[in-house]
Parts: C-alpha cells; structure tokens; sequence
C-alpha cells in the first residue's frame, strides 16, 4: 500500500506522528509533506526535529516542491491524509487554490477519485469552516476532527491518540491493534 499524508501547523502534531509511526510498523509506503509550519509545531508541541518525522516516511517532500511525484495524477496511491488539518488548508482544497504541495496532492487525490481524509484541528468552527467542510464532504472527503470518545474508558492521552489513529487505519483498511472496539473486552 502507498500513502500520501501532509502535516500542516493546526495544533495536534502528536496525531501525525502516533499516524505515521502506525504506518510504518504496517509496512505501508508513505509519501510525506510537511508544511514550514509543521515543522515549527513539531517543535513547539513534541519538541522533535522535522527531520526525526521524515525518517518515519518512504519518501519526504518540501512543501514548495510542485515538481514532486505527488503533485501529478499518474503518481497511484491508495490515499491520501492530511493530519492535522489547518483551515488555511482545508480553505485551499474546497476551493481548488493549490497553493503548496499539500494542496496540490489533495487536488490530484480528489480529481483522480482517490481517498481523501482530513483531521480538522481548530475549535469553535466558524461558519466558512463547516461550509469549507460541507462543500468538501459532498465530493467524498471524509472529515475526521479528532473528537475524543469515552466509552473504552481511556486512561491517558496516548488512549485518546491512539483511538484517532486507529480510526484513521479503519478508514484506510489497514489492519492494527490500537483501540478495544465496541464489544471487545
């Protein structure tokens, strides 16, 4: 399996690496984009070198780097995440405004039919936010804000990430371990 994901500045840098870590352990094929701001965020929120997260990836690319294999529909890959999701992104997307590479790979992932998941991490939503989202889940993007769920009663933040992550695995059909679902013990 062949992945895209990006990572953006939103807050939650701990979901992408939690993600990517899970991938790799998978045997997946990961083709990563960090933003500049990412990088800042991975920094500030986990106090990791961006070069530490790109060795978590097959393959790394700059965010200014249009050229890149990603950037073109003949580059076949089962999916794409974007995780976290800035507004600033999501924005870019549903509005076909391929700014930066991670905008550019989502709108060749949605043109060539191909999975797209997003991880909004911003609260309150505003109104242009929910549209953004609305106008970009009738073309088949799946919105994935990382709401905590409680009723695998988690004991840490590693159970809230993980419950996430393990979501985003399901999305993918990739198999893992992650989370008790509903009726296991």
């Amino acid at each position: 399996m062949k992945l895209v994901v990006a990572v953006t500045g939103a807050t939650g840098a701990v979901y992408a690496v939690k993600f990517l870590q899970a991938l790799k352990a998978t045997g997946v094929e990961v083709h990563l984009i960090l933003s500049r701001w990412a990088e800042e965020t991975l920094r500030l929120e986990m106090g990791l070198e961006p070069e530490t997260v790109r060795n978590l990836a097959a393959f790394a690319y700059q965010e200014d780097d249009l050229g890149a294999a990603v950037a073109s529909g003949s580059f076949r890959h089962q999916g794409m995440v974007i995780v976290p999701c800035s507004m600033k992104t999501l924005a870019g997307i549903a509005h076909g405004y391929a700014a930066n590479l991670v905008m550019r790979a989502a709108d060749v992932t949605l043109k060539e039919g191909r999975k797209l998941i997003l991880v909004p991490r911003e609260t309150p939503l505003s109104v242009i936010h929910l549209e953004n989202m609305l106008a970009l889940a009738r073309l088949g993007v799946t919105i994935m804000p990382p709401m905590p769920a409680f009723y695998y009663r988690p004991a840490t933040i590693d159970d809230l990430v993980n419950h996430l992550v393990g979501r985003l695995l399901d999305q993918l059909d990739v198999e893992h371990n992650l989370i008790t679902r509903w009726g296991e013990a």
